[in-house]
């Protein structure tokens, strides 16, 4: 199989807009509100399995904290950091804890299960901490759908069957496949239909 690159349309940019929440409305809120200065605390730390969306949400922070004043800093796979590195995230907790600055940090596990410098491990465990959970099979494919149904989009069931199944199953990857797949019909005047997905991928047989 050849790889599955898009060349009409690279995927989409993560922002906190085209997040899609599932059962993460908590630790959004909190994100928002941290932006806004309205934040319980001004240190967040999000866990969970690959493709629960870490790094999606911290770079949608990243982008949103570019129109606020606000000192803020994410640091992504926290569990792969060298001592050195740590020791670094340390001092740069308790520096922005004393000028009032934004942490934000993710990882695969709780902040005390991933073999962290105690010192560091406990820091990351003062502030808000969430599990973000991957997206079901099905909340994948009501998102899809509703966002087709934006675009006025005709969505074949076995067109998003093949998405789920076969393509890359982040989130913006799938929509910016839809987002493709729509231009690529308007643009030959065909339907949406499978073969055209294939043919879009090219994957089909010669």
């Amino acid at each position: 199989m050849k790889q599955l690159l898009l060349d009409i349309q690279p995927a989409a940019l993560p922002t906190m807009e085209n997040f899609v929440i599932g059962r993460n409305a908590e630790a959004l809120h909190s994100l928002h509100a941290v932006i806004d200065g309205n934040a319980q605390s001004r240190f967040i730390y999000l866990w969970g399995e690959a493709g629960s969306g870490k790094s999606h949400l911290l770079s949608g922070i990243e982008l949103l904290s570019k129109d606020t004043k606000q000192q803020v800093i994410c640091v992504d796979d926290v569990h792969l950091l060298n001592d050195e590195a740590q020791i670094d995230l340390f001092n740069t907790y308790n520096q922005l804890r004393a000028s009032d600055g934004v942490l934000i940090t993710s990882g695969i596990a709780a902040p005390t299960q991933m073999g962290l410098r105690d010192d560091l491990a406990t820091r990351l465990a003062w502030g808000l901490t969430y599990q973000l959970h991957p997206l079901s099979d099905n909340e994948k494919a009501q998102a899809l759908k509703s966002h087709a149904q934006v675009r006025g989009m005709k969505l074949p069931d076995e067109v998003l069957d093949y998405c789920l199944r076969h393509l890359r199953r982040d989130m913006p990857s799938l929509i910016a496949t839809l987002d493709a797949l729509d231009e690529w019909s308007l643009t030959y005047k065909r339907a949406v239909t499978l073969p055209l997905l294939k043919q879009l991928l090219n994957l089909s047989q010669p």
